[in-house]
């Protein structure tokens, strides 16, 4: 076994059990940092697979600011623990509500996914090999291509975080402080 397949089975068990460890937390401030984790494991399986734009990106604005605009709002609306009799008594998946979405949702992803790398044999249609020689290239075809998109996501993050602390600074009653 080569050190890139040893590599490879551990970012992507890092991955998988910190992925798994988010949706099991009580306490949301662990469920942030392990999406973290989550993602930098992701990173380094980029990095594997000979990706480093993409790596770099996973981070910088997935770890970096996605998440660091999480942690703020999570701690800003300071979300209570769920600690109620029947969550703990009751199992996960067998609990009614959302989670059983979620199990759908993420069969059909599973089925999507096969179905995307066996129809097209693995190989992508927008970006097929060799269409992008350079990270150069990547960044100007962004920037200059999608500057407008860029500028309209800066927004939307803005107005997020505008929104939670007005929300944030509202009592139970549902007046301002």
């Amino acid at each position: 076994m080569t050190a890139e397949t040893v590599l490879f089975y551990v970012f992507a068990a890092v991955a998988v059990v910190a992925s798994m460890l988010v949706i099991a937390q009580r306490n949301p401030i662990h469920s942030v940092l392990l999406l973290i984790a989550s993602f930098g494991a992701l990173s380094g399986l980029y990095v594997l697979l000979e990706a480093p734009f993409v790596a770099v990106i996973q981070i910088i604005v997935y770890a970096g600011a996605i998440m660091v605009l999480f942690l703020f709002v999570v701690m800003l609306l300071n979300a209570p623990h769920e600690e109620t009799g029947h969550d703990l008594a009751v199992h996960p998946l067998l609990r009614p509500g959302p989670l059983r979405v979620g199990g759908v949702l993420a069969a059909a992803l599973v089925v999507e996914l096969v179905w995307a790398l066996t129809a097209h044999g693995g190989e992508s249609g927008a970006f097929p090999s060799g269409a992008v020689s350079s990270v150069a290239a990547i960044g100007r075809s962004l920037f200059r291509d999608y500057s407008f998109q860029f500028e309209v996501t800066s927004v939307l993050i803005l107005v997020a975080m505008v929104g939670a602390v007005v929300l944030a600074s509202r009592g139970p009653t549902g007046r301002a402080r």
